[in-house]
Protein backbone atom coordinates (compact mmCIF):
# COMPACT_ATOMS: atom_id res chain seq x y z
CA UNK A 1 0.00 0.00 0.00
CA UNK A 2 1.12 3.47 -0.66
CA UNK A 3 2.42 5.83 1.72
CA UNK A 4 1.44 8.64 -0.37
CA UNK A 5 -2.14 9.61 2.24
CA UNK A 6 0.04 9.79 5.14
CA UNK A 7 2.36 11.78 3.57
CA UNK A 8 -0.28 14.45 2.98
CA UNK A 9 -1.55 14.03 6.64
CA UNK A 10 1.72 15.24 8.04
CA UNK A 11 0.76 17.87 11.22
CA UNK A 12 -0.22 21.25 10.08
CA UNK A 13 -0.57 24.20 11.50
CA UNK A 14 -3.27 26.52 9.87
CA UNK A 15 -4.69 30.24 10.56
CA UNK A 16 -8.39 30.82 10.16
CA UNK A 17 -9.93 33.84 9.10
CA UNK A 18 -10.25 34.76 12.27
CA UNK A 19 -7.00 34.61 13.22
CA UNK A 20 -7.28 31.28 15.60
CA UNK A 21 -4.96 28.75 14.74
CA UNK A 22 -5.76 25.09 13.67
CA UNK A 23 -3.82 21.82 14.34
CA UNK A 24 -4.46 19.41 11.80
CA UNK A 25 -3.04 15.80 11.42
CA UNK A 26 -4.39 12.57 11.07
CA UNK A 27 -6.23 10.42 13.43
CA UNK A 28 -5.01 7.94 15.38
CA UNK A 29 -6.00 5.64 18.20
CA UNK A 30 -5.19 7.07 21.26
CA UNK A 31 -7.80 9.83 19.76
CA UNK A 32 -10.64 8.29 21.40
CA UNK A 33 -11.26 10.56 24.24
CA UNK A 34 -11.11 13.81 22.13
CA UNK A 35 -13.62 12.36 19.81
CA UNK A 36 -15.79 11.73 22.97
CA UNK A 37 -15.47 15.47 24.16
CA UNK A 38 -16.27 17.03 20.92
CA UNK A 39 -19.30 14.67 20.42
CA UNK A 40 -20.04 16.19 23.96
CA UNK A 41 -19.37 19.54 22.75
CA UNK A 42 -22.20 19.17 20.27
CA UNK A 43 -25.73 20.04 20.86
CA UNK A 44 -28.90 17.58 19.67
CA UNK A 45 -29.77 19.41 16.68
CA UNK A 46 -26.21 19.59 14.91
CA UNK A 47 -25.79 15.57 16.52
CA UNK A 48 -28.63 14.59 14.55
CA UNK A 49 -28.06 17.16 11.71
CA UNK A 50 -24.55 15.46 11.14
CA UNK A 51 -25.03 11.90 12.50
CA UNK A 52 -28.57 11.31 10.79
CA UNK A 53 -29.64 9.96 14.18
CA UNK A 54 -30.55 11.36 17.58
CA UNK A 55 -27.60 9.98 19.62
CA UNK A 56 -26.79 10.71 23.28
CA UNK A 57 -23.24 9.16 22.89
CA UNK A 58 -20.36 7.00 21.31
CA UNK A 59 -20.30 3.64 21.97
CA UNK A 60 -16.68 1.59 22.25
CA UNK A 61 -17.24 0.22 18.58
CA UNK A 62 -17.97 3.62 17.55
CA UNK A 63 -15.06 4.91 19.04
CA UNK A 64 -12.97 2.25 17.42
CA UNK A 65 -14.23 2.47 14.04
CA UNK A 66 -13.64 6.40 13.91
CA UNK A 67 -9.98 6.18 15.45
CA UNK A 68 -8.95 3.22 13.95
CA UNK A 69 -8.75 3.79 10.38
CA UNK A 70 -6.25 2.35 7.41
CA UNK A 71 -5.81 6.22 5.98
CA UNK A 72 -6.49 4.49 2.56
CA UNK A 73 -9.72 3.66 2.15
CA UNK A 74 -10.70 4.94 5.30
CA UNK A 75 -9.00 8.42 5.88
CA UNK A 76 -9.73 10.85 9.17
CA UNK A 77 -7.81 14.27 10.41
CA UNK A 78 -8.43 15.68 13.27
CA UNK A 79 -8.00 19.39 14.77
CA UNK A 80 -7.65 20.94 17.25
CA UNK A 81 -7.53 24.08 18.53
CA UNK A 82 -3.73 25.23 18.71
CA UNK A 83 -3.89 27.31 21.74
CA UNK A 84 -5.69 25.05 23.96
CA UNK A 85 -5.74 21.30 22.79
CA UNK A 86 -9.03 21.15 22.79
CA UNK A 87 -10.53 19.16 19.61
CA UNK A 88 -12.38 21.17 16.82
CA UNK A 89 -13.39 19.22 14.15
CA UNK A 90 -12.87 15.66 12.18
CA UNK A 91 -13.11 15.43 8.07
CA UNK A 92 -12.91 11.86 6.95
CA UNK A 93 -13.79 9.79 3.72
CA UNK A 94 -14.63 6.49 3.43
CA UNK A 95 -14.41 4.32 -0.31
CA UNK A 96 -17.00 2.94 -1.05
CA UNK A 97 -17.55 -0.37 -3.41
CA UNK A 98 -16.09 1.67 -6.74
CA UNK A 99 -12.76 2.54 -5.95
CA UNK A 100 -12.54 6.23 -7.44
CA UNK A 101 -15.36 6.85 -5.37
CA UNK A 102 -15.65 8.19 -1.15
CA UNK A 103 -18.39 9.18 0.83
CA UNK A 104 -17.03 12.20 2.94
CA UNK A 105 -18.03 13.44 6.29
CA UNK A 106 -16.79 16.82 8.23
CA UNK A 107 -17.84 17.73 11.55
CA UNK A 108 -17.18 20.49 13.42
CA UNK A 109 -17.95 21.47 17.09
CA UNK A 110 -20.89 24.45 17.84
CA UNK A 111 -18.43 26.63 18.79
CA UNK A 112 -16.14 26.62 15.87
CA UNK A 113 -18.82 26.66 13.27
CA UNK A 114 -18.40 29.43 10.77
CA UNK A 115 -15.25 30.04 11.09
CA UNK A 116 -13.31 28.03 8.65
CA UNK A 117 -12.53 25.07 10.06
CA UNK A 118 -14.39 22.67 8.12
CA UNK A 119 -13.28 24.17 4.83
CA UNK A 120 -9.70 23.97 6.33
CA UNK A 121 -10.25 19.93 7.18
CA UNK A 122 -11.45 19.54 3.66
CA UNK A 123 -8.56 21.33 2.04
CA UNK A 124 -6.42 18.44 3.76
CA UNK A 125 -8.62 16.19 3.29
CA UNK A 126 -8.95 16.56 -0.14
CA UNK A 127 -5.22 16.42 -0.74
CA UNK A 128 -5.12 12.48 0.93
CA UNK A 129 -8.18 11.59 -1.14
CA UNK A 130 -6.07 12.28 -4.44
CA UNK A 131 -3.30 10.78 -3.59
CA UNK A 132 -5.05 7.69 -2.64
CA UNK A 133 -6.75 7.66 -5.57
CA UNK A 134 -10.01 9.09 -4.81
CA UNK A 135 -11.93 11.03 -7.76
CA UNK A 136 -15.34 11.72 -6.59
CA UNK A 137 -16.59 12.31 -2.95
CA UNK A 138 -20.46 11.28 -2.15
CA UNK A 139 -22.37 13.78 -0.06
CA UNK A 140 -25.75 12.29 1.62
CA UNK A 141 -28.47 14.63 2.50
CA UNK A 142 -31.66 13.40 4.31
CA UNK A 143 -34.69 13.12 1.20
CA UNK A 144 -36.76 16.07 3.73
CA UNK A 145 -33.76 18.25 3.65
CA UNK A 146 -35.94 20.28 0.71
CA UNK A 147 -33.53 23.22 1.32
CA UNK A 148 -30.57 20.99 1.11
CA UNK A 149 -31.56 19.46 -1.60
CA UNK A 150 -32.61 23.02 -3.78
CA UNK A 151 -29.25 24.41 -2.85
CA UNK A 152 -27.11 21.52 -4.01
CA UNK A 153 -28.60 21.80 -7.23
CA UNK A 154 -28.18 25.14 -7.78
CA UNK A 155 -24.62 25.14 -6.64
CA UNK A 156 -23.58 22.29 -8.60
CA UNK A 157 -25.79 21.51 -11.99
CA UNK A 158 -22.54 20.27 -13.67
CA UNK A 159 -20.17 18.31 -12.91
CA UNK A 160 -22.30 16.21 -10.20
CA UNK A 161 -24.26 13.27 -10.40
CA UNK A 162 -27.88 12.97 -7.96
CA UNK A 163 -28.94 9.27 -7.33
CA UNK A 164 -31.29 7.68 -4.45
CA UNK A 165 -30.44 4.83 -2.13
CA UNK A 166 -32.32 2.25 -1.68
CA UNK A 167 -33.36 3.38 1.71
CA UNK A 168 -34.53 6.88 0.29
CA UNK A 169 -31.60 8.76 1.15
CA UNK A 170 -30.21 10.97 -1.87
CA UNK A 171 -26.81 11.18 -2.71
CA UNK A 172 -24.73 13.56 -4.39
CA UNK A 173 -21.53 12.74 -6.47
CA UNK A 174 -18.74 15.23 -6.62
CA UNK A 175 -15.73 15.96 -8.49
CA UNK A 176 -12.25 15.90 -6.08
CA UNK A 177 -10.70 18.90 -7.78
CA UNK A 178 -7.21 19.00 -8.34
CA UNK A 179 -5.88 21.35 -6.05
CA UNK A 180 -3.23 24.09 -7.17
CA UNK A 181 -1.55 24.63 -4.23
CA UNK A 182 -1.63 22.28 -0.78
CA UNK A 183 -4.39 23.40 1.25
CA UNK A 184 -6.39 25.22 -1.07
CA UNK A 185 -9.86 24.09 -2.66
CA UNK A 186 -10.24 26.12 -6.59
CA UNK A 187 -12.51 28.29 -5.08
CA UNK A 188 -15.81 27.62 -8.17
CA UNK A 189 -15.24 23.81 -7.83
CA UNK A 190 -17.98 22.06 -6.91
CA UNK A 191 -17.19 20.73 -4.07
CA UNK A 192 -16.03 24.24 -2.74
CA UNK A 193 -19.12 25.29 -3.23
CA UNK A 194 -21.02 22.81 -1.28
CA UNK A 195 -18.84 23.36 1.26
CA UNK A 196 -20.14 26.72 1.54
CA UNK A 197 -23.78 25.86 1.30
CA UNK A 198 -22.95 23.21 4.21
CA UNK A 199 -21.12 26.03 6.26
CA UNK A 200 -24.13 28.24 6.37
CA UNK A 201 -26.36 24.46 8.00
CA UNK A 202 -27.68 24.42 4.35
CA UNK A 203 -26.71 21.32 3.10
CA UNK A 204 -24.96 18.33 5.77
CA UNK A 205 -22.36 15.93 4.42
CA UNK A 206 -22.04 12.48 6.56
CA UNK A 207 -21.93 8.89 6.22
CA UNK A 208 -23.15 8.11 9.18
CA UNK A 209 -25.37 5.36 7.56
CA UNK A 210 -22.64 4.23 6.53
CA UNK A 211 -20.50 4.09 9.21
CA UNK A 212 -23.03 2.66 11.45
CA UNK A 213 -23.99 -0.37 9.15
CA UNK A 214 -20.20 -1.06 9.48
CA UNK A 215 -19.85 -1.08 12.89
CA UNK A 216 -22.87 -3.60 13.00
Amino acid sequence: MSDAPARAAQPETVRLRDGSRLRIRAIRPDDKAAIAEGFARMSPASRYRRFFAPLSELSADDLRYLTEVDHHDHEALIGFDRETGDPVGVARYIRGVEPTEAEVAVTVVDDWQGRGAATALLEHLVRCAREAGIEHFVAVVLPDNLDALELFRHLAPDGSTERRTTSGLVEFLMEVPETPRPGELPPESTLARALRGAAHSALEINPWRLIRRRIK
